[in-house]
């Protein structure tokens, strides 16, 4: 069981404790009433099991249940605009993932919110990098040649994704783009029709989250060619960064990640204080065995460091997009 997070036992360390009582005293005696926490996904699926590894221990931290809602539709965007819905003074939330706050904006015409405005970051919870699969007739048994082969045969190896818009056709086109190749897209319902595909040998390549790839390369089905983190990735060690492969730049990246959100206008002190106690969250070792069975590795900051991330991937991504409908 995820361990305590009593005020009384994180205050008792003298640095924490400092921090603790520098807390103005609205953010000490909030919250007075339940906190619900929106996420756009539904149960079972890695953004609520996210979601709930952080509900229990923040419920102890901070006195009053913290009630998991699954909104789940359009991709998480339903959860974002049911929690911005409520009108219960400072006692909704949400969790995450980067799409309805970086794509959803420049793909969908009537979001209803703009995640510079009506949003406020608490903090990054976790990334997810993606894996670039082949099967294992596939000649490349490396990123390099994979690229030479492509530049050899543009528009020839085809991908497959979930669709226009989805984190694998975005990554896969920005990839594309950066290494000077052409692929060929074909979009699919599911990653296991995707997995099926590149197993079948239907299509050659696609990008996919390593926990859905591990099982397929120990049986000798599938090769994992390269990783989109900036850094190896824990739960595939050995599998080696894209990142500066064959003329792609030395800063390529491209993660998923869980955000924690507050609706903008939040009292600044109640965000410090859930940004605090995520932190302690997040620095639990039990919790991290927990999210890296599942995929993701913590990643926690401040609200500054959400923010600038937010920006940063909002921009790659509206490149990725524009060119892709531009194509289109």
């Amino acid at each position: 069981m995820v361990r305590s997070y009593h005020r009384r036992a994180f205050c008792a360390a003298t640095a924490i404790g400092l921090a603790c009582l520098s807390l103005p005293a609205m953010a000490q005696e909030w919250p007075t009433a339940p906190l619900h926490l929106f996420v756009g996904f539904p149960a079972g699926s890695s953004p609520d099991t996210i979601a709930r590894l952080v509900a229990e221990p923040l419920s102890e931290a901070l006195g009053q249940p913290v009630v998991v809602e699954n909104k789940p539709g359009a991709g998480g965007v339903i959860g974002v605009q049911q929690m911005l819905a409520q009108q219960d003074g400072g006692l909704s939330f949400g969790i995450t993932i980067n799409g309805p706050l970086t794509t959803a904006p420049r793909l969908i015409a009537d979001l209803g919110y703009d995640p510079a405005s009506d949003i406020a970051p608490v903090g990054l919870i976790a990334t997810s990098p993606l894996v670039l699969v082949v099967g294992s007739d596939f000649p490349a048994d490396d990123a390099a040649a994979f690229i030479e082969d492509a530049r050899a045969h543009p528009g020839e190896i085809s991908y497959g994704s979930v669709g226009q818009g989805s984190g694998a056709h975005l990554t896969a086109e920005l990839f594309a783009s950066e290494a000077g190749i052409e692929l060929f897209h074909i979009p699919f319902q599911s990653y296991a029709e995707v997995t099926t595909s590149i197993l079948g040998g239907e299509i050659d390549t696609g990008f996919m989250a390593p926990s859905a790839a591990v099982a397929h390369v120990e049986a000798g089905k599938m090769k994992m060619l390269g990783i989109t983190s900036s850094e190896p990735f824990a739960q595939v060690p050995d599998v080696p960064v894209l990142a500066g492969q064959a003329g792609l730049p030395d800063d390529f990246r491209a993660e998923l990640w869980n955000a924690f959100i507050a609706p903008a206008g939040t009292d600044e002190a109640v965000v410090q204080r859930l940004n605090a106690e995520l932190g302690r969250i997040l620095a639990d070792p039990e919790v991290q065995e927990k999210l890296l069975a599942i995929g993701w590795q913590t990643a926690p900051g401040t609200p500054q460091d959400l923010s600038r991330r937010i920006a940063e991937d909002t921009a790659m991504w509206g490149e990725v997009i524009d060119k892709t409908q531009t194509e289109d």
